[in-house]
């Protein structure tokens, strides 16, 4: 299995839709294409993981390090549609508590 995202960018909000499964051997991909991603002051990132059924550590760490890179760059990232399991692996690294994190919703857009 392979791991996509795709973006789509409303009202300057930039949404971020992830699928597939999330390890050492996929998450280059995954890197690349949030490295690939142009924050500026204020812009909003909405990334619906309702689609990613399996995620290891290293998904984690993408994760963070964009959260990170956002942070320093003025701008504001939400993950949201986690399942149940990935939000226990958020939940018991202690990453729900430093990071935006919404499980009950998907990404709608207007």
């Amino acid at each position: 299995m392979d791991v996509t995202i795709h973006f789509k960018e409303i009202d300057h909000k930039l949404f971020g839709f992830v699928e597939g499964e999330i390890d050492t051997f996929t998450a280059s991909g995954l890197r690349d294409e949030l490295e690939a991603v142009k924050i500026t002051e204020g812009l909003e990132i909405e990334l619906d993981l309702s689609k990613v059924n399996y995620m290891d550590s290293t998904g984690l760490g993408i994760f963070v390090a964009f959260y990170k890179r956002a942070l320093r760059e003025n701008g504001k990232v939400k993950l949201v549609g986690l399942s149940n399991r990935l939000q226990r692996l958020f939940e018991i690294t202690g990453l729900s508590d430093l990071m935006d994190i919404e499980t009950d919703k998907k990404v709608e857009l207007r």
